[in-house]
């Protein structure tokens, strides 16, 4: 018997060619007589430049061009529909004028017949700026805070007089960075009016609607090319500056041309999770049953646009609370534009509100397993429909089982490993389960191999493989036979590669359209004279191992199919678009966290012991990709809770750690023991694969988790992400 290769723990398909250096990244396409852009950037916060002296960059032989506001031409920019929303701000124009927005804005671009040359180079050019005092500081913003986004419902003033236990905190997040392992490129070539750009992104339809809207040209005009993103995280959700500014060189040399950032100008050059400060107010009965919530949220955002993660979602959803009141404010900055960061929005609102409802739990004396239970909803308190599952009951109940947490003493600095201090944190994680229109293109060959295509991307979760999984069961044909391209503007529409979508909407997409492709072959097979399926019912030919075949045994393979047809392929597309089903239903992901630390009570030093959590994330198409994932959304929760800080000087914004030193990030040491498990199951009314998506709900809960284990262990509650050593000395 065949067994299916969806649920299968396969190796991804591409390994082989990324673990020997032949997967191609963005920097590293081959395209002839491409020549390097580096790029400079301001060195001060906020201000007007007053002159760029480039005459010694000039001079140097094989620099080619030292393009910056003084000689570059007015692009249209014209508006357009993608990330970011074009409502909420307008988007930094390169070299369109002599104001200075932020730190490290690019204000020139030395184009040189090496990359030595270029960055010797843009060493000499010198920019002069009559500077300003910028704002880097939510205490002492840009200008007014942007609008307030508000929500209600209930009678919260007067729930919290009559609660019988009011907790009100103030939670701290401070500014991350992604740090993937390969920096952001572009390779840009004009051939007359077409663009074709080589670029890291997770979202090739965005980058080719927005270089087509900046440059003035026709969408079909612009080619986006990017088969392999070495992480991101977030990150490349959006065309940052550095690539209008290789295809404005590209244009202005007429050659192709490379822009590369350095990992500085990583920090400035693209976006961030934002600073974050969550201030929560809890109303409870004596039982622990919450009866009010009020959440005020700033977030840090840039002067010339306005980026807001979905930081109101938990706070409306994930407990039984009927009243609340959430306001969000985003705060205006001279900095650059924040963006979406692995689980954004929710990893930082379930920070205080997991955070929160543990210091709840310790006020009231109830086991903090035990107060989330109590507060479980029958259905989507924010917008009262039901739920299309919500397993997170089992999810504790199986968590709490596997790590003993019924054995732990509940009471703080009660656990002792010599000189270490022991705790245990729990916290909820939930993610709103995203589905979008999504296409695909299936072509079987005579000799009874498939290709199957979609414009999406792959930035480490697995896409290659999950997408060829779905093909191959559908179509009836081996792993093997099967090969799936992505990250070609050319192709089929996709979503962006993010907000745990892709699974659901290109994997919904794929199946449709291979689902097509094995019925049209069967229709020409049981309409076939010479095929011993002739006359046949259509619904009782299964395909197996590329052959066509009835219970009896009679039956031809593709091969035969089409060779005898004298097709040489056979081609469908097909796609994928929601219902109102999101409307009709509440869909999330959901999962219980657990962490195990241990901290120096002389030195102050945490380390972790165990990070454990149990997913209800749905149908999981591979469970080595899945782990996969929880693993690096738990590293990532690590150096959220402990590690990760972006510096900057107030004086001037500039970031001062920009760099993989002194910007820490988890490695081996800080990472002894993560896993994860994810209960059997599908959710058909998600989608009509059954996935939920798993990528950014297995982050989302790990900083709270580690955060509250911290308090078990030493009774100090550090309320600021990271938790540092000074915070516990």
């Amino acid at each position: 018997m065949t067994r299916p290769a969806t649920g299968a723990p396969l190796s991804r398909v591409d390994g082989r060619l990324k673990v020997t250096g032949q997967a191609t990244y963005a920097a590293e396409h081959e395209v002839p007589g491409a020549v390097h852009g580096v790029i400079v950037t301001s060195t001060a916060g906020k201000g007007r430049i007053t002159g760029i002296d480039a005459r010694a960059a000039t001079a140097l032989p094989g620099v080619l061009k030292v393009i910056s506001h003084l000689n570059a031409p007015k692009l249209p920019y014209r508006p357009f529909r993608g990330i970011p929303d074009p409502a909420k701000g307008e988007r930094l124009r390169v070299f369109q004028d002599d104001r200075v927005r932020f730190f490290g804005q690019p204000v020139a671009v030395v184009v040189a017949e090496t990359l030595e040359v270029a960055q010797h180079a843009a060493s000499l050019v010198k920019v002069t700026y009559a500077g300003e005092r910028p704002a880097t500081d939510m205490s002492a913003p840009a200008g007014n805070p942007n609008e307030a986004e508000n929500y209600q419902r209930g009678d919260v003033d007067q729930a919290l007089r009559q609660a019988h236990t009011r907790l009100e905190r103030t939670y701290r997040l401070q500014r991350e960075h992604h740090n993937p392992m390969e920096t952001h490129a572009t390779i840009a070539r004009w051939d007359g009016d077409r663009l074709t750009l080589w670029d890291k992104t997770q979202i090739v339809l965005n980058t080719r609607a927005d270089l087509a809207s900046v440059f003035g040209v026709p969408e079909a005009s612009v080619r986006v090319i990017s088969p392999f993103v070495g992480g991101a995280f977030g990150s490349g959700l959006r065309a940052w500056p550095h690539v209008t500014v290789a295809a404005l060189a590209a244009r202005l040399v007429r050659r192709p041309v490379k822009v590369v950032l350095t990992r500085k100008q990583m920090y400035t050059g693209t976006g961030f999770r934002p600073v974050t400060e969550y201030k929560l107010t809890l109303g409870a009965d004596r039982r622990g049953r919450l009866t009010a919530a009020v959440h005020d949220i700033r977030a840090e955002t840039s002067t010339y646009e306005d980026y807001r993660e979905a930081l109101t979602v938990q706070g409306q959803m994930v407990y039984a609370t009927p009243n609340v009141r959430q306001t969000y404010r985003s705060i205006p900055l001279d900095i650059n534009t924040p963006t979406y960061m692995r689980g954004p929005g929710a990893a930082t609102a379930a920070y205080a509100i997991e955070c929160a409802m543990d210091e709840l739990a310790y006020d009231l004396g109830v086991d903090p397993i035990e107060l989330r239970l109590r507060n479980e909803p029958e259905r989507d308190p924010g917008t009262g429909v039901p739920f299309s599952t919500r397993r997170l009951r089992e999810c504790f109940r199986v968590g709490s089982r596997t790590v003993g947490w019924d054995d732990r003493d509940p009471r703080p600095r009660s656990a002792r490993d010599g000189n270490w201090l022991v705790g245990t944190g729990v916290a909820v994680a939930t993610y709103h389960t995203q589905r979008a229109p999504a296409q695909a293109l299936a072509r079987l060959a005579a000799d009874g191999t498939a290709i199957v295509q979609c414009a999406t991307s792959d930035m480490g979760p697995g896409t290659y493989t999950s997408m060829t999984q779905v093909a191959a069961d559908a179509l009836g044909l081996p792993v093997a036979a099967v090969r799936f391209q992505l990250g070609d503007s050319t192709m089929p529409l996709s979503p962006p590669h993010g907000g745990s979508m892709t699974m659901a909407s290109v994997g919904s997409a794929v199946q449709d359209t291979c689902d097509k492709l094995r019925r049209e072959a069967v229709r020409i097979a049981v309409e076939d004279s010479g095929s011993p399926l002739h006359g046949a019912a259509a619904d009782d030919v299964v395909v197996r191992n590329g052959r066509l075949e009835l219970r009896d045994g009679r039956g031809e393979t593709y091969r035969e199919l089409l060779t005898r047809n004298n097709r040489p392929s056979l081609e469908t597309r097909g796609g994928y678009t929601p219902g109102d089903e999101v409307e009709r239903f509440s869909t999330h992901a959901y999962g219980a966290v657990f962490a195990q630390v241990a901290v120096d009570e002389r030195l102050g030093l945490v380390r972790i012991r165990r990070v454990f959590g149990v997913y209800d994330a749905g149908r999981i198409i591979n469970p080595k990709l899945a782990e996969s994932q929880a693993i690096g959304g738990m590293v990532g929760g690590i150096g959220m809770a402990l590690l990760e800080h972006t510096v900057t000087d107030p004086r001037d914004g500039r970031v001062v750690n920009a760099n993989l030193a002194d910007y820490l990030v988890p490695v081996n040491a800080d990472v002894p023991d993560v896993n994860a498990i994810y209960l059997d199951g599908d959710d058909r009314t998600a989608d009509p694969i059954g996935v939920k998506g798993l990528g950014e709900v297995v982050i989302v809960g790990v900083a709270p988790a580690i955060a509250n284990a911290v308090f078990h262990a030493t009774g100090r509650r550090v309320r600021d992400l990271p938790i540092t050593i000074e915070a516990l000395l």
